[in-house]
């Protein structure tokens, strides 16, 4: 488990067992609305690391064709997407499956996904990690599936903006193994497991990859 900063992953206690993360309610429309954008029509849809849960249920309302499986892997985070979830009585919404993505063989274990979406995770897990979830998410798409994610990133082995360099050196001081990964690692990877790929440009200095799966 990667030592994290105290300015990363901040969520509070909220009612009925939720939690609540300021970051990631900030950041929930922009994420809405890009992934509104790119997913396909229908079909199954995994969120990795769904953290509180409140990304999934504005997820699943916006995207009511999908069919959306929440996954995590601390209990408490557990508890708060199924508490959201419960609230949400939403029909396409599942509850959250116990699913550690930085491990070999998940995708073998699951049936594929039409989409696979994870956002601002792989700066706080270490390098050979965030290869083996990418490596595996990518396994486990469907044919046509489409794998997305947000966050921030290097770009070329730089860091471009003063507050993406504080928290990377941050997150360097809290754990030497983690930080900002860089957008031509990501590309290389991706590719590599056969997967053609797009980037976008996002709010708040953050990227946005789109990687398919060509029949």
């Amino acid at each position: 488990m990667s030592r994290l900063p105290t300015s990363a992953s901040i969520a509070t206690a909220a009612e009925g067992g939720k939690l609540f993360a300021p970051s990631a309610e900030r950041n929930l429309h922009v994420i809405t609305t890009f992934l509104s954008e790119v997913a396909p029509p229908h079909g199954r849809a995994l969120e990795l690391a769904s953290g509180t849960g409140q990304h999934i249920t504005a997820l699943a309302a916006a995207l009511p064709n999908l069919d959306w499986f929440p996954s995590e892997i601390a209990p408490d985070r557990i508890a708060s997407i199924n508490a959201y979830t419960a609230t949400a009585q939403l029909p396409n919404l599942h509850p959250a499956t116990s699913l550690d993505a930085t491990q070999i063989g998940w995708a073998a274990q699951h049936i594929p996904f039409d989409l696979i979406h994870l956002g601002n995770l792989l700066h706080l897990i270490s390098q050979p990690a965030a290869q083996t979830l990418l490596t595996e998410a990518a396994l486990a798409l469907s044919p046509s599936g489409t794998l997305t994610l947000y966050g921030p990133f290097m770009r070329k082995g730089l860091l471009t903006s003063e507050g993406d360099a504080k928290f990377h050196a941050e997150l360097n001081a809290a754990d030497p193994a983690i930080g900002y990964k860089d957008d031509a690692w990501v590309n290389e990877v991706l590719t590599s497991a056969g997967l053609s790929l797009s980037v976008i440009q996002m709010p708040a200095n953050n990227l946005a990859f789109i990687a398919k799966r060509t029949p």
